[in-house]
């Protein structure tokens, strides 16, 4: 048996694409689920569908960018369900474009959301973990943890960012398992962002060889279902027909 069943899993960018493909994968398999977002409609909408088909959800609405948010939306996950077991640190922007083009703003979001967002959820987490004497994190990087692109750097840097961020927490952790995934491209939300049309058309031809968002929901089903003496650390998932 998968060592998923009533395992309490929290999931941040749970409204849609990867999030909401994890979610009601590892609901399917047993898990509890914890849904947060910022859109609270769609994580009701997700959550009623989710228990409709005899599984367990609970949802709320989250600013993964603000710390006391996250913090309350991970002690709402354990006061509801009495525990957690994982959190997966999923939330991502990607408003990609040339560094000439000196879009501050959107690289302040990027950093805020992809790297602060992961930090934010991890100190929500640990204390909760350590006094368990167990846990895992997941968390989101991307392809672009491990190559960089033109119109990518500050996006492959925070990418590289959570890279690094889970390999200390790995090395640092005795009791907590600790995974990084890094898709490849995926059809989902994620740059939609973009303002860059240059960058925008380039993200669509790269698309038409796109992951679903089910290939990636696998691969965290995969590394949280292992026994809790077996870490899965690292996951790179691209397309088959992808060069990068």
């Amino acid at each position: 048996m998968l060592n998923v069943e009533n395992k309490v899993i929290v999931i941040t960018g749970a409204s849609s694409g990867i999030g909401e493909a994890t979610a009601k994968l590892l609901a399917q398999n047993g898990a509890k689920v914890v849904l947060g977002a910022r859109r609270i409609d769609k994580l009701e909408k997700l959550a009623k569908e989710i228990q409709a088909s005899g599984g367990t959800a609970e949802f709320k609405a989250v600013d993964v960018t603000d710390s006391d948010d996250v913090k309350a939306f991970v002690e709402f996950a354990k006061d509801k369900l009495g525990r957690v077991d994982a959190i997966f640190n999923n939330a991502g922007v990607m408003p990609l474009s040339p560094m000439n083009a000196l879009k501050v703003e959107e690289w302040d979001n990027m950093i805020n959301v992809n790297i602060r967002g992961v930090l934010n959820g991890i100190a929500a987490g640990l204390p909760i973990m350590e006094v368990q004497g167990g846990g895992q994190f997941i968390n989101t990087a991307s392809i672009g943890a491990h190559v960089v692109v033109p119109t990518g750097a500050v996006y492959c840097a925070t990418k590289y960012a959570v890279w690094a961020i889970s390999e200390g927490l790995r090395q640092e952790s005795q009791n907590i398992r600790v995974t990084t995934i890094s898709p490849g491209v995926v059809e989902t939300e994620l740059g939609s962002d973009i303002t860059d049309r240059t960058a925008k058309g380039a993200l669509q031809e790269f698309r038409k060889i796109s992951l679903s968002p089910e290939a990636i929901a696998r691969a965290v089903l995969y590394a949280v279902s292992q026994p809790d003496d077996v870490d899965v650390n690292e996951i790179i998932v691209r397309p088959t027909a992808s060069a990068f």
